[in-house]
C-alpha cells in the first residue's frame, strides 16, 4: 500500500473566524503526514499541520503492549480505540494532552479501529490488526459461577499450558468481596502437573460474603511455552453456612459444628496408622460430594486391597481421601482406625452429613494417628500454612 493512498485526510472547518484543522493519520504505516492548512483568519498564516500516529501499525503487529496515539501538536480532546468485536480499550490523555494510552495491552489476533479528536474538533482514523497467537492458554475455574459454598473454599485456577509469566498473569486478576475481605493469590503446581494460582482470605470466609474474580487477561502473555490468553472470565459465588466439620482421628469422633454449636457428634474410624493407609491430617476443604462412586485400591497405589461401591463419598484430596460410608467397618466406628485412608461413618450417619455438608466446608482432621499434613496442592490444602508463608506464594511479593 502506498503512502499516499494509506494516508486519511479529515478536514474539519470550524466557525467563521476559527483556524482551518487538518488532521492526518496513516492507517497501515502509522506514520503521521498531512498538509498544512491555510489561514482562515487572512493574516496569511498558516496552522501548522497537525499529525498523529499510532504505535501498532499493519495487519500483524506485536500484541501485548498498549495502544498509544500520540498527537504532534495541540491537545488530544478524546481518543476511542475499538476491537472487532465492538468492545473499547479505556485508556488516559497524558498530562500534557500529547498522548493517549490504553490500559490494557492490544489482543493477539484482533483488529482495532482508532478514531482520535482534538481540542480544535479535528479527527482521524485509522486501523491496524495484532498477529494471531501460535498457542492459546485456556484456565479451569473453581468453584463454579453463582455456587454456593463453605467458608473455606478458595478462588482456585489451573491453567492448561505453563505460565511463566506469573506476576504479569496475577495482575489481571482482580477479586472483589462484599465485605472488603483481606486475601492473596499463592501459586503452587496442581496435583495434575500444571500450573495453578489459588486466593485465599487470611480467615475463613464470613458467611453471606458474596466474591468475584474478574480476570482481565485478554491480551496478557502466558511466557515460553504457555502461550496467549485470548479473552477476560468472569465468575463469581456466594459463602453459605458457617461450619466447619471436626475430625478426632485418636477419638475416632466427627463433629459438625455450625455457628460454633456442636450440631451432630458421630463415631468414626479413619484409615490404619503406621504406614501409607493411615489418613492425612490438616485443615483440609470438602472438594465435591460424589454420591455413590467405585473405589480401588490400585488407583491410589495400595495394591488389590478393595474394590468397592461407596455411598456417600465426600472428597477431600486428589489422592483419594474420602468421607464416607463405611458399613464393612462397623464394629471399629468409636474406638478404632482401620480404614484404608478414608474417613468411615456407618450409612445413617454418613447420609446425614452428606446432606448436611457443602462443597467449600473446612473438615479441621487433628491427632497422631495420621501419616503427615495433606499438602497444599493436594486438594486445597492452603488453610495449613500460616498467612506469611501464603502471601510469600504470590508472585507480586
Amino acid at each position: 500500500m502506498s503512502r499516499t493512498h494509506a494516508r486519511i485526510l479529515l478536514r474539519t472547518t470550524a466557525l467563521a473566524g476559527t483556524a482551518v484543522l487538518t488532521a492526518a493519520l496513516t492507517a497501515c504505516s502509522g506514520g503521521g503526514g498531512g498538509s498544512s492548512a491555510g489561514d482562515a483568519a487572512g493574516d496569511g498564516k498558516a496552522k501548522p499541520e497537525t499529525r498523529i500516529t499510532v504505535n501498532l501499525t499493519g495487519e500483524r503487529a506485536k500484541p501485548g503492549t498498549p495502544v498509544q496515539v500520540t498527537l504532534a501538536e495541540g491537545r488530544l480532546a478524546q481518543v476511542t480505540v475499538t476491537d472487532s468485536k465492538g468492545a473499547t480499550l479505556e485508556g488516559k490523555v497524558s498530562a500534557d494532552g500529547r498522548t493517549w494510552t490504553s490500559a490494557r495491552n492490544a489482543a493477539p489476533g484482533t483488529g482495532y479501529t482508532v478514531e482520535a479528536r482534538d481540542a480544535d474538533g479535528g479527527t482521524a482514523k485509522a486501523g491496524f490488526a495484532t498477529a494471531p497467537p501460535e498457542k492459546v492458554n485456556k484456565l479451569s475455574l473453581a468453584p463454579g459461577k453463582n455456587s454456593t459454598v463453605g467458608i473455606a473454599q478458595p478462588l482456585s485456577i489451573v491453567f492448561d499450558h505453563p505460565v511463566k509469566n506469573k506476576a504479569a498473569v496475577e495482575k489481571a486478576l482482580k477479586v472483589t468481596t462484599s465485605d472488603n475481605t483481606e486475601g492473596s493469590w499463592g501459586w503452587m503446581q496442581d496435583w495434575s502437573g500444571k500450573d495453578r494460582v489459588d486466593w485465599r482470605p487470611r480467615e475463613y470466609w464470613k458467611a453471606g460474603t458474596k466474591v468475584t474474580l474478574d480476570a482481565r487477561l485478554n491480551g496478557v502473555d502466558s511466557g515460553p511455552g504457555g502461550g496467549w490468553f485470548v479473552r477476560d472470565y468472569l465468575t463469581g459465588f456466594t459463602v453459605g453456612k458457617n461450619q466447619v466439620v471436626k475430625v478426632d482421628l485418636d477419638g475416632h469422633r466427627l463433629k459438625l459444628v455450625r455457628d460454633g454449636q456442636v450440631v451432630r457428634d458421630v463415631p468414626m474410624s479413619g484409615g490404619t496408622p503406621g504406614g501409607q493407609k493411615a489418613s492425612w491430617r490438616g485443615r483440609t476443604v470438602l472438594m465435591s460430594k460424589e454420591g455413590t462412586i467405585n473405589m480401588r485400591s490400585e488407583t491410589v497405589g495400595l495394591g488389590d486391597a478393595y474394590d468397592k461401591m461407596v455411598d456417600y463419598s465426600m472428597r477431600l484430596t486428589w489422592s483419594g481421601m474420602y468421607a464416607h460410608a463405611a458399613p464393612w467397618n462397623a464394629r471399629y466406628m468409636g474406638n478404632a482406625n482401620r480404614s484404608s485412608g478414608c474417613i468411615g461413618m456407618t450409612d445413617a450417619d454418613a447420609a446425614w452429613v452428606y446432606g448436611q455438608v457443602q462443597v467449600g466446608d473446612p473438615f479441621e482432621i487433628e491427632g497422631d494417628d495420621a501419616k503427615g499434613t495433606q499438602a497444599v496442592n493436594n486438594g486445597y490444602g492452603a488453610w495449613n500454612v500460616s498467612w506469611s508463608e501464603w502471601q510469600a506464594k504470590s508472585a507480586l511479593r
